[in-house]
């Protein structure tokens, strides 16, 4: 079901959009590879960590502060690879912010980053007309309030919004679902105490592994009979209510 399809997944440099892209090479899926600010040489390095006999990579940059870059993006892709089945939309900016202290600038490019360059991929991968599968990567914020990330929280929001939305819109022949994560891996610059000093957070009172997302992956692209669902792999974390501690 999988195999010889073709993948776009933003943000897979490192981290968890990585792992998706090497779950989905595994699986005998092409991939293309989005990047932003990491140099050739290491985006170079991750296609070889992510090859497999037989399947495709590529590489394509491009900064979604500027909606111009995504249009330009997935209209590059199409003329030089062809169409896409299916597109994971994982890349975001993740900085502290008040509301009280947020400037307009700021927000309008996190925004732009997390919530409306999904958006407008999405709107491509619609205007294909052929069958495919959407999985928009929130966060299990969307259940919560974190005070001190309002513009993440906000951006988040709104894709998690937007993904019923378009599950309703693009159906029957885009499926639209999402998977909203917990503690998974502490953000870049933190190490490991920051998840020991988190996990009380969830009800397992730990982190989650990479597996527990790429596997959740791997179903929501295999299920044809789902779509408007978002997964909360988060411990039991969105559970709990209320803002954070």
């Amino acid at each position: 079901m999988l195999k010889g399809k073709t993948a776009l997944v933003t943000g897979a440099a490192k981290r968890i959009g990585k792992a998706i892209a090497h779950v989905l090479v595994e699986n005998h899926v092409n991939v293309i590879v989005h990047y932003c600010s990491s140099s050739d040489k290491e985006m170079d390095e991750v296609l070889t960590d992510i090859n497999a006999p037989g399947v495709k990579t590529w590489k394509f940059q491009s900064d979604f502060s500027n909606i111009d870059n995504v249009d330009n993006l997935f209209e590059e892709i199409q003329n030089s690879i062809g169409t896409v089945d299916f597109l994971i939309n994982n890349a975001s900016t993740f900085s502290p912010s008040k509301l009280s202290t947020l400037s307009i600038q700021d927000l309008n490019q996190t925004l732009s980053i997390n919530s409306i360059a999904p958006f407008r991929l999405s709107q491509h991968m619609a205007k294909q007309k052929r069958e495919g599968s959407i999985i928009n990567i929130l966060d299990s914020r969307v259940k919560r309030y974190d005070m001190n990330y309002a513009a993440y929280q906000l951006s988040k929001n709104m894709l998690y919004q937007m993904t019923e939305m378009m599950a309703v819109e693009f159906a029957p022949q885009i499926r639209v679902n999402g998977i909203a994560p917990g503690i998974i891996l502490p953000p870049e610059g933190e190490d490991e105490s920051y998840i020991r000093k988190l996990s009380h957070r969830n009800l397992f009172n730990r982190s989650g592994k990479l597996s527990d997302i790429t596997d959740t992956v791997l179903f929501l692209l295999s299920n044809t009979f789902m779509t408007g669902e978002v997964l909360f792999i988060d411990g039991g974390e969105n559970l709990k209510g209320g803002p954070y501690e």
